[in-house]
């Protein structure tokens, strides 16, 4: 199976942050936790080399505890400000106001220095579809937020969002496609959800949940369907079928229903904790 992009919304998105970056103190970069660099653009890198920089790493409920903090440490290890979230929930909210003000601490400085004082930090948050940007946005403003009107030099439309005297977010800065330079990347984004579902074939899909369980998460197909997962994936669905009484007519097995429940239960975090990527792989 293979994972395509779309390198016209990633081309329109990229100039709409290009025109915008000068605007802006700090680039806020939401990852999913599950796949932490596959989820990210890198031209964000070259955007946002000269901002402060956080990265958020969301739905951390979802992923791994222990590699949750090893990715934090290879971000942190990289000059970045990090934090587990989750948007929907709040988990790690609260944190936000007091990450942003160390992440920008010289910018801070330079401006009491230079008589400058309470200037709110501008903020651009950036993520790639399905990451949790806009419920992070509404999570974050609450029923507090005040938009405060078009700015000089901001392309017209687009609003700042003032949180509070200590920062304003730029809404709606545009959204970056990853870049697919292999199809582990496309596959692991179609197994969290960030890809069209319409376009994939859901018992491929499966398998490759499957395939990647027995590897990283031995047992963990086993207590979630009470069976003895098989190494072959088909025969994994097809045990799956029969505890979960997956059937068509005739008592045939029901492979696609399954798989979709595996797709599913991947998903939302009913398997278990999992991270489908690790730091080594990205030195």
């Amino acid at each position: 199976m293979n994972y395509q992009w779309y390198p016209g919304h990633m081309t329109k998105a990229k100039r709409m942050m290009q025109e915008n970056i000068g605007l802006i103190d700090l680039v806020i970069e939401l990852v999913d936790a599950r796949v932490p660099m596959s989820s990210r653009n890198p031209d964000i890198d070259e955007l946002g080399k000269n901002k402060s920089r956080i990265i958020l790493l969301n739905k951390a409920d979802l992923a791994d505890a222990g590699w949750n903090q090893k990715w934090t440490a290879y971000f942190q290890n990289r000059g970045l400000f990090v934090q587990e979230i989750n948007s929907k929930t709040g988990a790690g909210i609260k944190g936000i106001q007091e990450l942003v003000q160390a992440a920008c601490k010289e910018k801070i400085e330079r401006d009491r220095k230079r008589g400058i004082l309470n200037r709110p930090v501008r903020a651009m948050v950036t993520g790639i579809p399905n990451v949790g940007k806009s419920t992070f946005i509404n999570t974050l403003a609450g029923k507090a937020c005040a938009k405060t009107g078009n700015k000089p030099g901001v392309t017209k439309g687009k609003q700042w969002i003032r949180l509070n005297k200590n920062l304003e977010l730029l809404d709606t800065p545009g959204i970056l496609w990853p870049r697919f330079e292999n199809q582990t990347v496309g596959e692991r984004l179609a197994m969290i959800g960030s890809i069209n579902d319409e376009i994939l074939h859901v018992d491929e899909l499966a398998a490759s949940i499957i395939t990647f369980l027995q590897k990283e998460y031995a047992g963990a197909l086993d207590a979630r369907y009470d069976i003895q997962a098989d190494e072959d994936a088909y025969q994994t669905l097809e045990k799956i079928c029969i505890s979960k009484k997956c059937f068509q007519k005739g008592q045939q097995p029901d492979l696609l229903r399954a798989a979709g429940m595996v797709v599913e239960d991947f998903r939302s975090g009913r398997i278990g904790r999992i991270t489908l990527e690790h730091p080594e792989e990205w030195q």
